[in-house]
């Protein structure tokens, strides 16, 4: 698929399958699309995926300039002559998914929220969470506001990838490599500029009215608080957490995440 022109930007697309339920892949915060491969391969071309890099992350090209991230997603939509479409969002991505559904639920046929993120959520306390994710946080913080970059994408790499109370090291290989390729892109991007300001989601999640996946590793203790909520407010939203995975299940090729997100697109399509 072409890059898709909007503002100063243009967003970095793909596009595989045909038919079926149309999904736009929305990812998180420290990843870029190429973190939805093995959703790809698991759905094995039965839906048509969509897929694009925000500003600020992968191949995507920009002008720092006020822009929104709803529209970007909208303008990826309108490009691939996708009326309605399927959202798929991780983290940050779910937060945009969610900005998405409520500015715009007519161009939404379901949800599928992963780790999610909502606008305007409490700020989560570190204390909360144990010693653990304390002395992580701690080294979080310290690092963010270093000029040591490498130290801090291996910092994200153990709280977001292994999970923040889980061994550093828990996932390697492939999937590492490229967690650290993708998050220390982002790190060393170019701020794209500020965005234009929505409402906050939290208080109205009561108005999505589409079926909804809340999924949430078990190893990812902080995102699980917000994960519980999104279940408990969202009108029948199905909520499972999933055993043995953190904060981004796909990118690890998390054999249940993959299945029950098969499961529903096969579902709307």
């Amino acid at each position: 698929m072409h890059p898709v022109s909007v503002g100063a930007a243009s967003l970095a697309c793909t596009s595989t399958g045909h038919g079926g339920a149309p999904a736009l892949l929305l990812h998180a915060g420290v990843t870029d699309q190429r973190s939805w491969g093995p959703l790809r391969a698991a759905v094995d071309g039965r839906h048509r995926l969509l897929a694009y890099d925000r500003r600020g992350f992968g191949a995507t090209t920009y002008v720092a300039e006020p822009h929104s991230e709803v529209d970007d997603a909208l303008a990826v939509l309108d490009a691939a002559g996708i009326e309605r479409a399927t959202l798929i969002g991780a983290s940050n991505g779910g937060k945009r998914a969610i900005d998405l559904t409520l500015a715009h639920p007519d161009r939404v046929t379901a949800l599928a929220l992963i780790g999610s993120a909502v606008r305007g959520a409490p700020e989560e306390d570190p204390a909360d969470f144990g010693p653990e994710v304390q002395r992580l946080y701690a080294a979080y913080e310290a690092a963010r506001h270093g000029d040591d970059l490498d130290q801090l994408n291996r910092i994200e790499a153990h709280a977001w990838l292994d999970g923040w109370a889980a061994p550093e090291g828990r996932v390697t290989g492939p999937v590492r490599e490229l967690f650290l390729d993708m998050n220390g892109s982002a790190l060393r991007s170019e701020h794209p500029g500020d965005e234009h300001p929505l409402p906050s989601a939290w208080d109205r999640l009561g108005r999505i009215a589409v079926p909804t996946l809340v999924l949430c590793g078990d190893l990812d203790v902080v995102s699980l608080p917000t994960s519980q909520h999104l279940a408990a407010e969202i009108p029948g939203a199905r909520f499972e957490v999933l055993r043995g995975t953190a904060h981004l299940p796909h990118l690890e090729g998390h054999a249940r995440t993959l299945a029950v997100i098969g499961e529903l697109l096969d579902a709307v399509a």
